[in-house]
């Protein structure tokens, strides 16, 4: 049945004129309905009518007045409501019927079979689109809660970034909370592969090289190098970064400065690209994205795509 709580109009009034054909007298109306599930207090009326003064009511007034009661049930006439649809809709012994109501009889229950076909159609339809539209909403919704939630991961590491620019007297204990702080910026927009790590030799346990991060850009593998310094970035911090790129089959390098880097060093990475993508970021960049609220990982592709394509290492994108 299409409605759950109670007989559409055209529904109601063909169960009205089909079940009275479907049965030859008022008692067998009764015991139809009854049959049905239909509790005796709805039936009440109508059965002392049938008993006591047959003449008096007609099988459509039965229905009639049966059905009205029950539609009015709501949920408690739910399982009544639809035994009714079903044994109609697969009444196939016409033979019962009066010869006079046998081909109105099978009409009638055609008829009555392909409305509520109908609008079982029309109610899949409508709820296969709430579904669908559920799940928009469900999924609107999971996306905005991680978007806050990466917005709130992204502000607390800002503030945390901000924080260290008021460590002057402690240069060496902000140099190394750089390298955890923009590691976490990196994982908080999905991009870190590894934080800061040190490989070491096998057997003797001695420290070989320090990278301070690893992340994935554009498909590739891109070591990170990060740097709080007094003055620019030379040829002699810049070069180890370098050698460590270099030593690893197609991997890519990103050095970040917060006194930005020497002009040997920004012609040496040009020449490196011939080689290897390696591009160069001042930790103003970076602040100012964050105060803008704009993407790393676009303002990263960006800077990559310029070393890539129009040999320039040291895009600087401020605003």
């Amino acid at each position: 049945m299409a409605s759950e709580f109670h007989y559409p109009p055209e529904v109601f009034n063909l169960l009205v004129d089909t079940i009275p054909l479907l049965c030859r007298s008022k008692q067998d109306v009764v015991l139809f309905l009854q049959g049905a599930g239909i509790s005796q207090e709805d039936l009440a009326e109508v059965a002392h009518i049938v008993r006591a003064n047959r003449g008096a009511i007609n099988k459509f007034e039965i229905v009639r007045n049966v059905l009205t009661k029950l539609n009015a049930r709501g949920d408690s006439g739910l399982r009544a409501r639809r035994e009714i649809i079903k044994r109609v809709t697969e009444f196939d012994n016409f033979d019962t019927c009066w010869d006079s109501d046998r081909l109105k009889a099978k009409g009638l229950v055609s008829e009555l079979s392909k409305t509520v076909n109908v609008k079982d159609s029309f109610t899949r339809m409508k709820q296969e689109r709430d579904a669908e539209r559920e799940q928009v909403v469900a999924r609107q919704r999971k996306e905005q809660a991680a978007a806050a939630e990466k917005r709130a991961r992204i502000d607390d590491v800002s503030k945390r970034l901000f924080a260290l620019f008021g460590m002057d007297d402690r240069p060496q204990e902000r140099g190394k909370l750089l390298e955890s702080v923009l590691n976490d910026l990196f994982t908080a927009y999905g991009i870190t592969v590894r934080e800061d790590f040190r490989r070491k030799d096998p057997d003797s346990a001695v420290v070989l090289e320090q990278i301070d991060g690893v992340i994935e850009l554009n498909g590739s593998i891109h070591l990170v190098e990060m740097k709080w310094l007094k003055d620019p970035v030379g040829v002699a911090e810049f070069g180890p970064h370098l050698v460590r790129v270099f030593g690893r089959a197609n991997a890519s390098g990103i050095f970040i400065s917060t006194s930005g880097f020497t002009e040997p060093v920004i012609k040496q990475c040009a020449e490196f690209l011939n080689q290897r993508t390696t591009f160069l970021c001042s930790l103003q960049e970076i602040v100012m994205l964050l105060q803008r609220q704009e993407d790393l990982l676009a303002l990263l592709k960006r800077k990559s795509q310029a070393a890539i394509v129009d040999k320039n290492p040291y895009l600087e994108i401020i605003g």
